[in-house]
């Protein structure tokens, strides 16, 4: 069942479930962040519109800069505003930021710890008829092993706009990963929001979990209509979403997998050096279980609609109950 303690959107699992693309949320969040600090800026790399950037540029254009298709210069501006003590927010595709311009951020965002957010909007797979060369499936890696820097990857566009907000009001770098498809409302502008900080959003009715499923970012939905399913068959799971996947809440999941003694990590990411990786760290440190990955398995990825790129890379529903069922075996 859902957590009701969360206050999620109760038509989660309806066909008529409202989808809004996770980048949107972003859009509308900053335009509330740039109205309570006017020490906010914008800046993007030719994709104002693509990545929902527009909003600001429309609502205070004396705090918006055109950079261009110059993603090395994005984020070096983006520092020297920084230093300055304005709060920048850059955006472009994420195989552009962090994919093309990771040595400026490293140099001069992240060793000066300058509080420049940078936003990789079409992460993932989900791009689809793109391909592979606009498909980000190692962002999360390149950005997780830079020190100072957080990354937070929402599930829906309203923890979007919350991690937008939050985010404003930090003093660190922070990565924020967007996709670009539209992806159901999880959750409601009630749902706590706290960086750093993971929630359970599925509970078996009764009884203790079997397994931990941990999720980041859009395939949440999937994982949440898996845990459903897996309950009407008898196997009991809870869900995680880890929205945030540096700082990572390290004692929620160790509790989880001391619970369950069996974890399944879901990310729309290479499996090596993404967020099951992370989770794998902690557990390796803290509480040995076995541990099985959906994500992409050292591969590129290729044109095609999402949903066909999803199910081909063993993203899906299935792929997730699947791994579940794997698991179990394993459990001592």
């Amino acid at each position: 069942m859902l957590n009701p303690k969360l206050k999620l959107n109760p038509k989660i699992f309806n066909d008529d479930v409202e989808q809004v693309n996770i980048r949107k949320g972003f859009g509308e969040g900053l335009v509330l962040a740039g109205e309570t600090n006017k020490n906010v800026v914008a800046l993007c790399a030719d994709l104002t519109e693509s990545t929902q950037m527009i909003f600001f540029k429309e609502k205070f254009p004396e705090r918006f800069v055109e950079v261009g298709v110059a993603e090395q210069n994005l984020a070096t501006v983006a520092s020297g505003m920084a230093a300055m003590g304005k709060i920048p927010f850059i955006s472009s595709y994420a195989m552009f930021s962090p994919g093309r311009n990771w040595e400026q951020i490293r140099t001069t965002i992240a060793y000066n710890n300058r509080p420049v957010k940078i936003i990789g909007s079409h992460g993932g797979i989900s791009v689809g008829a793109d391909g592979g060369t606009h498909q980000a499936l190692e962002d999360i890696a390149l950005m997780r092993v830079m020190p100072n820097m957080d990354i937070v990857s929402p599930c829906d566009a309203l923890e979007a706009k919350k991690a937008t907000i939050a985010l404003a009001k930090t003093e660190k770098p922070a990565y924020l990963r967007l996709l670009r498809e539209k992806t159901p409302i999880i959750t409601t502008e009630k749902t706590p929001f706290n960086l750093g900080k993971a929630e359970i959003y599925w509970l078996p009715d009764a009884g203790l979990a079997q397994v931990g499923i941990i999720v980041t970012g859009g395939l949440l939905h999937r994982a949440l209509l898996a845990a459903k399913e897996l309950e009407s068959e008898g196997i009991k799971t809870k869900v995680m979403n880890l929205v945030s996947i540096k700082p990572i809440d390290m004692d929620a999941i160790i509790a989880l997998a001391k619970e369950c003694k069996a974890i399944v990590t879901v990310e729309e990411h290479q499996v090596m050096g993404g967020m099951g990786s992370a989770v794998a760290e902690v557990l390796a440190q803290n509480f040995s279980a076995p541990v099985e990955f959906i994500g992409i398995k050292d591969k590129f990825g290729q044109s095609g609609t999402p949903d066909e790129l999803i199910e081909h890379y063993g993203m899906g529903k299935n792929a997730i109950k699947e791994a579940v069922k794997r698991v179990l075996k394993r459990k001592v």
